[in-house]
């Protein structure tokens, strides 16, 4: 067996694959909340090409907020890790080195307010998924009546508190004791796939300080105004759950085991706000885009990105393809996703290469080393057609495409005949939907009035249409 991945190994891997900078030359200027493949595989990319062009010592300390696994196994590597592009054949592999140690939220309690109370760290950064934001989702605020939220809004009355439990009170609890002990200004950056996530996180953070029982809740709430920037972020990579394919291929290109490394696509894209309160590295010599608002590339995102998956997806199932790559290789799989961007553009705001970014969409859909699977891409299809295809059809009115994607979904609803959905997706409002199939004539309009879209149901040119589709669908046929 190889020696594993280590700061005393690291001499023995070919000299290109190793870190574009030193580790030891390094320091903690960042926190990073969550230890996962994502973070690994694109901040920590970012972060480490912008110490190695900058010359500046940008290191991360990452904080597992919930397994103790990841903290363990990366510990066990120095923090080592690889990332590989897939890409068809051998792809391609580096180690990289900006995550300096690895932290337990609870059991490291005492060290990581002990690091974001120092001013050497100027910036936090998350990747905890929307779930991790612990937000009540009827208002998008601190939902304080979560079990865990509560305690740790408890414990803020207590004067030795046992370790936050929520990242919401983790992170507003360091903040505060920034705020005591040195007041130094600070970034606090969503990464998490999220519209709108840096108001998002702000949020959290000020709604958990408004409902302590600190006694300086007021000043605290002042200084997070004045001193602490949340800016909105757009950030891309598939990053597929690390196989021991993933695992026997780095280990042959590196020549030592490593049992963190993690694989995805090439493409990587950041879009981050320009609204900073502190020193940051320089993600942008790296490719990021800081920009006035970053909300005409999440739009751009959501509608082309996630509205061309959704169509592929439910096209796909419907010709019996199984992945995204597999789906665009069909006769008719790059047609339609031209012509689906080509009328979804229109609703876009001036100033996107909305041009660069499908000619993006197209070789990310048809490399075959990422196996997307439609079945997990079309499942909450109630949920994501909501916001990925409905604005631009109200915006800017029924389109061929939109019709056909609409049909590809309604087509996807029907019941199967274990009791789930025909092509094995799942979603929140299921058993409605296939209550719909129950009137065969009004299907179309049943399934828009389930999922909200009283407005749509209405329109007899768009219910009509989209129904002419649905045999040939049912059929396996895609026709454009």
């Amino acid at each position: 067996m190889s020696a594993l991945l280590s700061c005393s190994t690291v001499d023995r891997i070919p000299a290109e694959l190793r870190p574009l900078a030193d580790p030891a030359e390094l320091r903690p200027r960042i926190v990073h909340f969550g230890l996962g493949a994502f973070h690994r595989a694109h901040q920590a990319v970012y972060t480490e090409a912008a110490a190695a062009r900058t010359g500046q010592p940008w290191g991360i300390v990452a904080v597992g907020p919930r397994s103790a696994a990841p903290v363990e196994a990366a510990r066990a590597q120095d923090c080592l890790f690889s990332v590989t592009d897939r890409v068809p054949g051998a792809g391609r592999t580096r180690v990289v080195g900006s995550v300096l140690d690895a932290l337990r939220m609870r059991e490291d309690a005492a060290r990581i307010d002990e690091l974001i109370a120092s001013p050497q760290i100027t910036t936090i950064t998350l990747t905890v998924t929307e779930k991790g934001y612990t937000r009540d989702p009827a208002t998008g605020l601190l939902d304080t009546a979560d079990p865990d939220v509560a305690a740790d809004l408890a414990a803020t009355a207590v004067s030795d508190p046992a370790p936050m439990r929520t990242v919401a009170g983790r992170l507003t609890a360091s903040l505060a004791a920034r705020f005591r002990r040195c007041g130094a200004p600070v970034n606090v950056v969503s990464c998490d796939n999220a519209a709108g996530n840096g108001a998002a996180l702000a949020a959290v953070v000020r709604g958990f300080a408004e409902a302590s029982a600190w006694p300086d809740r007021d000043a605290l709430l002042d200084w997070l105004a004045a001193s602490a920037a949340f800016p909105a972020t757009v950030v891309d990579r598939i990053v597929p759950a690390s196989t021991g394919a993933d695992r026997a291929a780095a280990e042959k290109a590196l020549g030592v085991r490593d049992e963190t490394a993690v694989a995805g696509e090439p493409f990587r894209q950041w879009v981050l706000e320009d609204r900073f309160a502190a020193d940051r590295p320089a993600w942008e010599t790296d490719g990021a885009l800081v920009v006035p608002d970053a909300a005409p590339y999440q739009l751009m995102k959501l509608r082309l990105l996630n509205g061309s998956h959704s169509l592929l997806a439910y096209l796909g199932l419907a010709a019996g393809c199984g992945t995204v790559a597999e789906a665009v290789a069909a006769d008719w799989g790059e047609r339609a996703v031209r012509r689906f961007t080509g009328e979804v553009t229109a609703s876009l705001p001036g100033g996107l290469d909305v041009a660069g970014y499908v000619e993006d969409l197209i070789t990310r859909f048809a490399n075959p080393a990422i196996a997307h699977r439609l079945r997990q891409i079309g499942s909450d299809g109630s949920l994501k057609i909501l916001q990925r295809w409905l604005g631009p059809l109200r915006e800017r009115g029924v389109t061929p495409m939109l019709v056909l994607a609409l049909a590809a979904w309604v087509n996807a609803t029907r019941p199967g005949e274990n009791g789930g959905q025909v092509f094995g997706t799942a979603d929140p409002a299921a058993v409605a939907l296939a209550r719909c199939w129950q009137h065969p004539d009004k299907v179309v309009t049943r399934l828009l009035m389930t999922i909200g879209a009283a407005d749509l149901a209405e329109d007899r040119d768009l219910v009509s249409s989209i129904q002419a589709h649905l045999p040939a669908l049912a059929a396996g046929r895609v026709e454009l």
